[in-house]
Parts: C-alpha cells; sequence; structure tokens
C-alpha cells in the first residue's frame, strides 16, 4: 500500500503529466474564485553558494628561449676548415666575424636533446638558450683550436608547441619564439568565428583543464587571467550550436538533454528525462551551474513550490547539471558523492568549471 508521503509524490507526477511541462505549463489551473499569488522563478531557490576555483600563482618564466627536441640549429665557426658541412657563401655574408676560414654546420636536436658535430660528437643542448649553447661549444672546441669563434641561430623553432583548436579563424598548431602570455596565444588564431562560444573556452594543460577564465581575459581584460603559456598548452575554443543539460538521480533516463533553441524550463527537463517522484526530493533538486570556466553556483530549488503554482517555472542555463536526490540525501557533500560516477562518463561533455571543481581536484 502506497504510503501518504509517496501518494503526495505520485499525485505530484501526475500533475507534470496533466500540466504538459514539455511545452512549460504550470501545474493545472486552481478552482475557480481561487486566489494564488504566483511569485518570480527565484524565490523557488531555497538555497545559493557560489563556489570557485583558484588560479595558481605562477611567476613568469625564465628569460631566454631554452632549445629542446625539434629545433633546428645553425653552427658557424671560424678557425675549423675541416667542418663537415661548410657554406661559404653564408661565411663571407657574416657580419662580426673574423676574417680567416670558417665553416657552417645545420642540425636538428634529436629526441635526447643533443645535436651532433664534427670533431666533438653529440653535445646535450635541450634546455640551454643559445647564449649557454654558444658557450658550451666554445669549450669543446678549445680542446682542437685556441680561441675558437663560435656563433649559433636558432633557424627553425619546432619544440615547444602550442595548440589551437576549435572555432578559431586559424586553428592549428603554432610554435612559440619566445614567451608568451594566454592573450598572445589567442592571437595566433587570428580571431574566433561567430559561432564560437567564448565562455566554454578553456586551456589544457598536461591533459588536464587549467584553472583560467578566458571570458573574463577577453571581455574584463582582468590581467589575473592572462596566465603565461607553456610548451605542450591546448587551447579549445568550442561551438555554441549544441545546448545541453545533464539530469541525474530519480530519473529513468539520466545524463544529456538537449536545450531546444537554447531554453528549457527545470520541470520540461525533468519530464524529457522521465522523473520518478515516488523516489524523488521534489522540495530539494539540486542544480550545479557554470557562470564561468571558475566559478558557479550550488543551486537548491523547491520544484514542489513551482507544481503547485506558487512559482513560475524555474529556467535552466546551458550546461546545468540536475540531481534529484531522494530524502536521504541530506547535504551537498552526499549529493556529489552519488553525483561523481555519473559526471565521470560524460566528463568530456561537462563544462570546465565542473571538471576542474569536482573531477579534476
Amino acid at each position: 500500500m502506497i504510503g501518504m508521503m509517496n501518494f503526495r509524490k505520485f499525485s505530484v507526477f501526475l500533475m507534470i503529466l496533466s500540466a504538459g511541462v514539455l511545452a512549460g505549463c504550470a501545474a493545472p489551473s486552481p478552482p475557480a474564485g481561487s486566489v494564488i499569488q504566483v511569485q518570480a522563478p527565484d524565490t523557488a531557490v531555497l538555497e545559493r553558494q557560489e563556489v570557485g576555483v583558484p588560479i595558481p600563482k605562477e611567476g613568469p618564466p625564465p628569460g631566454g628561449y631554452a632549445v629542446g627536441p625539434g629545433d633546428y640549429l645553425v653552427v658557424e665557426t671560424y678557425g675549423l676548415p675541416q667542418m663537415a658541412k661548410s657554406d661559404q657563401k653564408n661565411a663571407e655574408n657574416r657580419t662580426g666575424s673574423p676574417s680567416g676560414s670558417s665553416g657552417a654546420f645545420d642540425s636538428r636536436v634529436d629526441g635526447t636533446g643533443s645535436i651532433y658535430l664534427p670533431w666533438i660528437g653529440g653535445v646535450h643542448v635541450a634546455g640551454l638558450t643559445v647564449a649557454e649553447i654558444q658557450d658550451k661549444l666554445k669549450g669543446a672546441f678549445g680542446n682542437y683550436v685556441k680561441n675558437p669563434w663560435v656563433v649559433v641561430q636558432i633557424g627553425d623553432y619546432k619544440s615547444q608547441p602550442l595548440y589551437l583548436l576549435g572555432e578559431f579563424n586559424k586553428p592549428g598548431t603554432y610554435y612559440l619564439d619566445r614567451p608568451l602570455n594566454l592573450l598572445e596565444g589567442l592571437a595566433q588564431g587570428s580571431g574566433f568565428k561567430d559561432t564560437s562560444d567564448i565562455h566554454g573556452a578553456r586551456l589544457i594543460r598536461g591533459n588536464k583543464i587549467y584553472p583560467v577564465d578566458i571570458s573574463r581575459l577577453l571581455e574584463q581584460g582582468d590581467p589575473e587571467q592572462n596566465v603565461w603559456l607553456k610548451p605542450g598548452d591546448l587551447i579549445f575554443v568550442p561551438d555554441n550550436k549544441n545546448k545541453n543539460v545533464f539530469v541525474f538521480g530519480a530519473v529513468k533516463k539520466p545524463g544529456i538533454v538537449p536545450m531546444p533553441h537554447g531554453q528549457l524550463t527545470l520541470g520540461q527537463a525533468l519530464s524529457m528525462a522521465g522523473l520518478q517522484p515516488v523516489n524523488a526530493d521534489l522540495e530539494k533538486v539540486r542544480i550545479i551551474r557554470s557562470l564561468s570556466a571558475t566559478r558557479g553556483e550550488l543551486l537548491v530549488v523547491d520544484l514542489d513550490k513551482i507544481l503547485r503554482g506558487h512559482s513560475i517555472p524555474y529556467p535552466l542555463r546551458e550546461g546545468d547539471i540536475v540531481f534529484v536526490g531522494n530524502s536521504r540525501v541530506g547535504n551537498w557533500n552526499e549529493a556529489i558523492n552519488e553525483l561523481l560516477p555519473s559526471l565521470q562518463l560524460v566528463s568530456g561533455v561537462l563544462q570546465p568549471f565542473v571538471q576542474l571543481k569536482f573531477l579534476e581536484q
């Protein structure tokens, strides 16, 4: 026999169906002569707390370009006519070098971080600046020639990639030839397409989202967000074509719920997911909302109040995560613990804030 509480929840479920929640309608109209004051949607919000992810404090990168595997170096010398690859034309055009026999040797830094030159063989250069490499080669050649003259130039930068993916006008792989900050890195892509979603843009470092708010940097010029880039960083800007929310908990079809034309109410989303009101706590529906890549809100909404016509339907935003718990879910920590397995299954399409706050810490 259904208890009184479950019977009430089942009655609310029937109200959802009869009210046509998919069309955004409220609960059935009260009897003639009744007076019900309908309030704004925010009056259904029982709790609201803003949470964020701090940006790590990092100093500026060291000065000078550090050579790495893939870089192409040109080494010019004086006093070593037996160099395997002589380039007399370059020697003649070189300015500031002493007169006499000279040679030029070009070598790409291999996977071990070394270049190979006649007489001295392999020389490890990865992690060194051009000036440091010159000093190191002078010391090596000094074993054969008194006061050798050595000039090192970088002919091609290939060791420090920056990947721009998504809705850039010119996406692709770029290479850092000097220290660049985030704003300078974004500029490499020559702007964004009209279909870009800047609020969903993210910086990925070491296969993890880095806590920085790209939209805040571009729209408000917040210097705190203008972090220094590192080799291998990836900047991804998604499109704004497919808007979704996520519904989990006491529903028949947990997971992604599309937002037609970018609009959807809480009641509509639960109806599409197949609400199971017998097991649901309709007075405390929890919503995780992303405000940016590093800020969000934790909301508790009284759906029962909306269904009874005391508040107009509550609108959802793109990326909202709706969790319908049961009476055993007493606080946010318990709700998050129940949500985590589901969030991990769809982690690739979640907003950056959700991944940073709940999946990568």
